[in-house]
């Protein structure tokens, strides 16, 4: 079947004159005269003509592709980092191939191994909460690939990695609810294998520590999605029982722990307060209002796609950098 596709050749041949004068006038090559130059382009971008990446990229042993690994697309804050990294990525000339692991280690390693088929430059990566072996990234790195982490990183993998901070963001918060008098606060903690899940959960350890406040375990509750709220429905509201707020991993969970509270005929804030993190639309949609951390997806996502491409340009042969964000503690009427 005929490539639908014009070609340098195909070019030439409409305009009579050979393919390497068309290839030279597209560059403005100053051996072929303004009126050739303005001909032949006026033609290219008539009948739509496009470089040909595969050819481009083996010539130059580069695809200006590089690859994103993400656990969600509908997660507001996943897609904010993706309109971060397309901005830059775009702007300097590569396309971006997205896959989401669905929280899955295994769609994870297929996702990496799918990116590398399609020769990818280089992977911006948000690792699964379900990822305990790194050995696919290890991979990467060892073959030269470059590899920034966003949001979730590991420190079995020697890379870049762009981060919130997360510690502080939860600290920020938990004091928060202390100074409103709080002292029995749950938490509904993220898997502490995930660096967002156990800085968060160190940030309100933290928190009562410097208040003077005891750190009961019996309040730290394995809780990070709406899902498993409902999963815990019965655990918690005993908890709740003698609790006065609720400090949640993220603002799902959150929102899930207010209805669940107001179903059980609690007022929130009035009996018992709650916080969450990340600053997802959400926040703003739930009555009454959550109070949460703010997280800078966007920014996020442009600072790892400007890494990633410095070290593909070779800008950059410095030791492997980790930048972090501050969080801001966003107060509305839940807390």
């Amino acid at each position: 079947m005929k490539s639908l596709q014009v070609s340098i050749s195909d070019i030439a041949k409409a305009l009579n004159v050979s393919p390497s004068t068309v290839s030279r006038a597209l560059k403005n090559h100053p051996d072929i005269s303004r009126e050739t130059c303005l001909r032949i382009q006026d033609y290219a971008q008539k009948v739509n003509y496009r470089p040909n990446a595969l050819a481009l990229g083996l010539k130059q042993q580069r695809s200006f592709t590089i690859g994103v690994i993400i656990p969600e697309i509908v997660h507001h804050f996943f897609s904010s980092i993706i309109s971060g990294i397309e901005d830059l990525a775009y702007g300097k000339g590569y396309r971006v191939i997205i896959c989401q692991s669905n929280e899955d280690y295994h769609r994870e390693v297929i996702n990496v191994g799918a990116l590398t088929d399609h020769r990818v430059d280089g992977f911006l990566v948000s690792i699964s909460k379900t990822t305990r072996d790194h050995k696919h990234f290890r991979s990467l790195v060892d073959h030269g690939i470059p590899v920034v982490f966003m949001d979730r990183a590991t420190p079995e993998v020697d890379s870049d990695r762009v981060l919130t901070n997360d510690f502080e963001g939860a600290r920020l918060v938990v004091s928060h609810l202390l100074k409103r008098g709080c002292r029995n606060i749950i938490h509904l903690a993220g898997p502490q294998h995930l660096s967002v899940g156990r800085e968060r959960y160190l940030g309100y350890a933290e928190a009562l520590k410097e208040a003077g406040v005891p750190l009961h375990d019996e309040l730290v509750l394995k809780c990070d999605t709406p899902a498993r709220v409902a999963q815990h429905s019965a655990k918690l509201i005993n908890l709740a029982a003698g609790a006065d707020a609720i400090f949640a991993v993220n603002d799902f969970t959150a929102v899930a722990a207010i209805r669940l509270l107001q179903d059980h005929g609690y007022t929130v804030p009035d009996q018992i307060a709650v916080a969450g993190f990340g600053d997802d639309p959400i926040a703003t949609v739930v009555r009454p209002s959550l109070t949460t951390v703010e997280q800078r997806g966007y920014d996020i996502g442009k600072e790892a796609a400007r890494i990633l491409l410095n070290r593909l340009s070779g800008e950059t042969d410095e030791a492997f950098k980790t930048k972090i964000f501050p969080a801001f503690l966003k107060v509305r009427d839940s807390g």
